[in-house]
């Protein structure tokens, strides 16, 4: 059965919120844009942040029935994952009826990769009448845009590198690995697994703890197959920051393809620390 889409105003979207600042600038944006929305807390993942919107409501991951009715039963036409969600224990994952269900197809997908995980996620609101739609259809002007975010531009010594790294990265998205790598003279110093970007950044930081100069680059990209609704590449602030932690020269991430949160603090960051961040077309 459909959900209900309110007539004359824009249709009210909900928002599955996991950990992290991001659904807290969806919600900023939909009361900006005047767009009704109500949030649905994972419970685990979400931190209760009542001012900013997070949560009208919470839910296990498991509680598939319970997120469903929570959404039909406001009104939402669209839905919106977004957040950091911790991977869930199935041995010990609270379910209600439709989660337990669904557990056969969620698990066969999960044990493919977090991609195939999403498309089934997708697939599940898509069946249920729901349109699911991805944050950058929200926060468009948080879009990467195709060169320097700020003054500094991607040197041509570190063509190689990108080279490599976009290598490195394209050979992940194909196994459902990761959107990231780190590249510097030539070697690849990290890739990104479950970890995250930060963390696989403090790791570079650990491994060239003594280095006395500014080399390489982090590189993010999107998958080829990836589902881009539900797992966009994300930098911020703290990527910039970690990237000048772990002694790199910038970031590079796909123009078009990649949100930036507080994209001119970004710039302007990325500037004070003497760090390049381009977006290139792929």
């Amino acid at each position: 059965m459909a959900a209900p889409e309110p007539s004359g105003r824009a249709v009210r979207l909900g928002i599955v919120a996991g950990g992290g600042d991001l659904p807290v600038r969806l919600v900023a944006a939909c009361r900006r844009q005047g767009r009704p929305v109500t949030v649905v807390g994972l419970t685990g993942s979400a931190e209760a942040r009542p001012d900013e919107g997070i949560a009208d409501a919470w839910a296990s991951i498991g509680e598939v029935g319970k997120i469903l009715s929570l959404l039909r039963e406001a009104g939402c036409g669209e839905v919106l994952m977004a957040g950091n969600v911790v991977r869930p224990d199935f041995a010990s994952l609270r379910l209600d009826w439709k989660g337990l269900r669904l557990l056969p197809r969620v698990v066969s997908a999960a044990r493919k990769g977090d991609d195939n995980l999403l498309k089934c996620l997708v697939a599940v609101f898509e069946e249920e009448g729901f349109r699911v739609t991805g944050a950058d259809q929200v926060l468009d002007d948080h879009l990467l845009p195709a060169g320097p975010l700020g003054r500094i531009a991607l040197p041509a010594e570190l063509a190689a590198d990108l080279e490599r790294a976009i290598e490195v990265v394209e050979a992940l998205g194909r196994v459902d690995v990761g959107q990231g790598a780190v590249v510097a003279d030539g070697d690849v110093l990290a890739i990104e697994a479950a970890e995250g970007t930060d963390r696989m950044l403090t790791r570079v930081a650990e491994l060239r703890a003594g280095w006395d100069r500014r080399a390489g680059l982090l590189l993010k990209l999107p998958k080829h197959q990836q589902e881009r609704r539900v797992d966009m590449p994300v930098i911020g602030i703290a990527t910039v920051e970690g990237a000048a932690a772990a002694g790199l020269a910038g970031i590079v991430a796909a123009a078009g393809a990649t949100l930036v949160m507080d994209r001119e603090a970004v710039a302007a960051r990325a500037d004070d620390l003497g760090l390049f961040v381009v977006g290139v077309v792929r």
